[in-house]
């Protein structure tokens, strides 16, 4: 079998390419709007279709890998991807972009979990961190090139070439695996929870859409309404189900372990806030400030580099102060920097606006690495495939959240001023509504153990003496 770091690297390179086509159609947002002739606030749909794939197929992706063999789902998963990404491409319409984008959601469901699950099942707890950080630099890699690589498409070629990117690069992620990648599966897999499937999938998609589409007139109000209400009562009733259930599709039963429940719990919210960025920041330089595609994407390529910087000290970091210390500070320091951005205008200089997202970028990084890691820290090897399932999920949902959160507030701000143009005040708005979202979590991680995760992090707080 190939080495830990290599397969780490290998699975990284799925993470690559769905990275990179998340960075490169947020700069693209306003050019295909003109092009599909719709408002470039609704083209929310486009991530928020993505973003639900995942809520509702994560869920499945460990029974999957331990049911049809982890190399198996991985493969499939990339061969959805590339086609689906034809798919968008091709898309001439509002309608295909986003039905494309859903497909896409379904691919990066399997592919992205399931290779975290790869990394998990080969590495040791004391290799974990380590294999974390190596795991995510190339798929940091993706969102320092794909701003500006996506903006230059833009500007100077044409949107839909975008998508014909994730082709190559996923053609080489299939044979790269097929040669270092085991075939992993569990000895015995419990039959597949269809119900729970059908509940949480349908529910939290309801939910989803129903809150995206609120304000925009594109169905009749109260059929809106009936999504949210009807999607609510389905998740109430998994919550039930789960509880009865012998094999649930998301077990409710990993929230009882701490640092499981603090990590995903408190991560949720601080992930709405932080997921509303690739939507606002792009739309802000392009449409408030005037800038091309690409000189947006140049601009805030910085966040990424900051990100990519943060991975080579995070493990010493975390060693030297434990998480519970690094998770309280951090989300002020993030939040306040998230807010930062509510203060750009025209006129202020690009190094601030860069030095600002470079900052955000490294904070934010060092949080989602102490939070991922947190996660894992105490679960059970044979409960490793639904917790990664369930903290997967629970991070899509919380940053499509975050896409509709935002959204909600510029439409609340445009109806305020009684315009439909989009200002600068609008993403100020919107700017400092998800950065006070996102600093509500330090008051929930102040309740973290001093010793949390300690056989992850290896800090080991200093022994009082009375």
């Amino acid at each position: 079998m190939a080495s830990t770091r290599v397969i780490t690297l290998v699975v990284a390179s799925a993470l690559f390419m769905e990275n990179l086509d998340g960075t490169v159609i947020a700069t693209s947002l306003p050019a295909i709007a003109l092009d599909l002739q719709v408002d470039p606030i609704i083209l929310k749909l486009a991530f928020t279709a993505y973003l639900v794939a995942l809520a509702i197929f994560i869920p499945i992706s460990g029974w999957c890998a331990d049911r049809f063999g982890a190399l198996t789902v991985f493969r499939a998963a990339i061969g959805v991807f590339i086609l689906s990404s034809i798919g968008c491409a091709m898309a001439d319409s509002l309608t295909t972009l986003v039905t494309a984008r859903f497909a896409q959601g379904m691919g990066g469901a399997m592919m992205v979990p399931v290779g975290r699950l790869i990394i998990l099942r080969v590495v040791t707890k004391a290799e974990l961190l380590n294999a974390m950080a190596w795991l995510t630099i190339p798929a940091l890699v993706a969102p320092v090139i794909g701003p500006p690589l996506g903006g230059f498409i833009t500007t100077y070629i044409d949107w839909t070439w975008i998508f014909w990117l994730n082709v190559p690069i996923g053609i080489v992620g299939i044979v790269i695996a097929s040669f270092v990648i085991p075939q992993i599966r569990a000895d015995h897999s419990p039959p597949l929870d269809i119900w729970g499937f059908l509940m949480s999938g349908f529910g939290l998609s309801s939910l989803i859409f129903g809150f995206t589409l609120v304000g925009r007139d594109l169905l009749p109000e109260w059929t809106v309404f009936a999504m949210i209400a009807g999607g609510g009562a389905l998740v109430a009733l998994y919550v039930v189900h789960a509880r009865r259930a012998a094999h649930p599709i998301l077990d409710l039963s990993l929230l009882r372990v701490a640092t499981f429940r603090m990590s995903v719990g408190a991560g949720f919210l601080f992930r709405i806030g932080i997921g509303a960025i690739p939507f606002l920041l792009p739309l802000m330089l392009q449409l408030a400030f005037g800038l091309s595609p690409f000189a947006s994407g140049m601009l805030t390529f910085a966040a990424a580099a900051g990100a990519l910087t943060m991975k080579f000290t995070a493990a010493p970091i975390l060693r030297r102060f434990g998480f519970r210390h690094v998770l309280v500070v951090n989300t002020l320091i993030s939040a306040g920097l998230l807010g930062a951005i509510a203060l750009f205008t025209t006129q202020t200089p690009h190094l601030v606006i860069v030095a600002v997202l470079l900052a955000g970028g490294f904070f934010r990084s060092l949080q989602f690495t102490s939070l991922n890691a947190l996660a894992y820290s105490d679960i059970e090897p044979d409960r490793m495939s639904r917790a990664t399932s369930f903290a997967a999920a629970a991070q899509q949902l919380s940053l499509s959240l975050g896409v509709a959160f935002a959204a909600m507030v510029l439409e609340a701000s445009q109806a305020i001023r009684g315009s439909q143009d989009l200002v600068t005040a609008d993403f100020a708005a919107g700017f400092a509504a998800v950065a006070l979202l996102s600093s509500l979590p330090f008051l929930l991680f102040l309740r973290l153990a001093p010793d949390a995760g300690a056989e992850v992090s290896g800090h080991r707080p200093p022994v009082r003496s009375d």
